[in-house]
């Protein structure tokens, strides 16, 4: 994942995306750059229209809509009484295994 970072990062910054400018940023950071990954990366890279899949994945990624104001939430609750009844179940559950 960093090195499709170091790769966004240098777009961001309008720098080339090449070999010497991954390995910097990598480095930079602390990653002990792959040489093998490092040239497919920027190999991969060669003919994407890096602005035109981060707008194709921005639209792909659209946030769901808030509820609606005043809506009830979703979690139901269970009454005082269910919950003590596992609570003791488990109690009676472990007291069997030390005799």
């Amino acid at each position: 994942m960093e090195y499709v970072y170091a790769a966004m990062l240098l777009h961001s910054a309008g720098k080339e995306i090449n070999e010497d400018s991954v390995t910097a940023v990598l480095k930079a950071a602390g990653v002990d750059a792959n040489e093998g990954r490092v040239k497919a990366l920027v190999a991969s890279l060669a003919d994407v229209n890096i602005e035109e899949a981060i707008a194709k994945t921005a639209v792909a990624a659209a946030p769901a809509p808030a509820p609606a104001a005043g809506a009830a939430p979703a979690k139901e609750e269970k009454p005082a009484e269910e919950e003590g009844k596992g609570e003791e179940e488990a109690a009676s559950g472990l007291a069997s295994l030390f005799g």
